[in-house]
């Protein structure tokens, strides 16, 4: 992750792991709780609830095996994706300081060009009565 994530790029991350849990959760919750999960659309619908913390109840494992597989979807889910979002979040904020660091350092060299420019007009000006001084037609006769 070298390059900060755009927003796109951690919307997909974040979808693909929310999809990755539902499809694992729920094929589990069919192989090791069939009487409760009768086909895996059942088992993905609660997965999706699970893993979105909605829990509507309506489906809920049994058996100690369904339990287990519930309790490590939700841990699972709940752990992972704040991680994975903390990780986008912070990739985020190293863009916008880079961002910024950019443009404040663009607004530096703009004003040090400036004072270089104004550096540079005075020295035209110094060697200008230099050479004026320098000059012997400018020089009072004796």
């Amino acid at each position: 992750m070298r390059e900060p994530l755009s927003v796109r790029a951690a919307a997909r991350v974040i979808v693909a792991a929310t999809v990755f849990t539902v499809v694992v959760g729920g094929v589990l919750m069919r192989v090791f709780d069939k009487k409760e999960f009768p086909n895996i659309w059942v088992g993905m619908w609660w997965a999706l609830q699970t893993a979105t913390t909605v829990g509507y109840g309506d489906v809920v494992p049994k058996t100690v095996v369904g339990r287990l597989v519930g309790g490590t979807v939700m841990l699972e889910a709940v752990a992972f994706l704040a991680i994975i979002t903390a990780v986008i979040t912070s990739t985020f904020i190293e863009r916008a300081r880079r961002e910024r660091g950019m443009s404040e350092w663009q607004d530096t060299e703009r004003q040090l060009e400036a004072r270089f420019d104004a550096v540079d007009a005075r020295l035209d000006r110094l060697e200008a009565l230099i050479r004026e001084r320098a000059d012997p037609r400018q020089t009072p006769a004796s």
